[in-house]
């Protein structure tokens, strides 16, 4: 069964609080011996968290969001660099920062927890001070960056972040949202890759990811943000689904687009329908103009989505050139 405490720091005197407690959570199979920390930060004026499991620490993260987690490395069933990874794939709570503290301190063990998501380490017999100070400049710099991804997802965008590995590092609840109900599932690290790699190889910052009545997403590619990790945003916007009918393309254009969009090049689509290369890149431009883009991919995107929203029943991948070849 698990165990899950809750204790609280005294209220001095009687003066009313004018803003909420923060919440520390202490993870660790043996609390009763951290007894002098815990003292230390009730007196700090935190309200303190104690699971003696990660399968409770996993539990008690349904109903309370603690503000910081201090772990333990090393416990039985669920050890710490496996609750820290689970716990960074919870969208809700991923923007947690987590501590480890562990008598552990061999370099591989402390590259581990860096790896599953911690943001700090502490080496035990833990010094009072230290953790203070580390706690509170952790759940400052979490508290101001989760402000600013809360204001743009309120903004109307979804935010996605992503590291050196194409992993998510974190994501916001809309863009969670966006991304389960408009791209199809598979290898979010293949696919995340497969999307960048595009985007450098058009040159645009801009890429459509799905389609669904008469709306679709967007990814907006913002670039490095700093600690190894790049930004995006995600928009969901009315989808033009007679953009390429409306563009009162000629014949010729038609076509160029429609082996553009298959992925031919200029000198392909010259040796299929008769012309000069010169002659296929001048009717992109046409194109380009017609349809309001500035690059192939996104040219080609424009059809792709439209044949998708005319054929519910193609692959939800043919949203996108770059997630056709991801799915394929």
């Amino acid at each position: 069964m698990a165990t899950i405490e809750m204790t609280t720091a005294p209220v001095v005197g009687t003066k009313a609080r004018t803003a909420p407690q923060l919440v520390v959570q202490v993870i660790d199979d043996a609390p009763d011996a951290l007894g002098f920390l815990i003292d230390a930060l009730e007196a700090a004026g935190y309200s303190v968290l104690v699971a003696r499991s990660g399968e409770a620490a996993l539990e008690s993260l349904q109903w309370v969001t603690p503000d910081a987690i201090l772990l333990d490395a090393m416990m039985p069933g669920l050890d710490g660099f496996e609750t820290c990874r689970r716990i960074k794939q919870l969208p809700e709570r991923a923007h947690i920062p987590i501590i480890f503290m562990t008598a552990l301190s061999e370099t591989a063990h402390i590259v581990t927890a860096f790896d599953m998501g911690g943001v700090d380490y502490v080496v035990k017999p833990v010094k009072i001070d230290e953790v203070l100070a580390r706690l509170s400049a952790h759940m400052r710099n979490a508290r101001v960056s989760r402000l600013a991804r809360e204001a743009v997802d309120v903004a109307g965008l979804g935010v996605l972040m992503l590291d050196s590995q194409f992993r998510v590092a974190w994501q916001s609840p809309k863009a969670a949202a966006w991304l389960k109900e408009f791209v199809a599932p598979g290898s979010p690290v293949d696919l995340f890759k497969a999307l960048v790699s595009g985007l450098e190889a058009s040159g645009s910052t801009t890429l459509p990811l799905g389609q669904r009545g008469g709306e679709e997403l967007v990814m907006h590619w913002i670039g490095s943000s700093g600690l190894g990790e790049s930004m995006t945003l995600l928009q969901l916007r009315p989808a033009a689904a007679s953009r390429v009918r409306s563009a009162d393309l000629t014949r010729r254009e038609a076509e160029v687009l429609s082996w553009l969009a298959k992925g031919k090049t200029n000198r392909d689509i010259a040796d299929i329908l008769g012309m000069s290369p010169r002659t296929v890149n001048k009717h992109l431009e046409h194109v380009y103009a017609k349809l309001g883009v500035e690059t192939r991919t996104s040219a080609a995107a424009v059809l792709s989505l439209e044949l998708d929203y005319l054929s519910p029943s193609r692959s939800e991948a043919a949203a996108s050139p770059v997630l056709a070849r991801h799915y394929s």
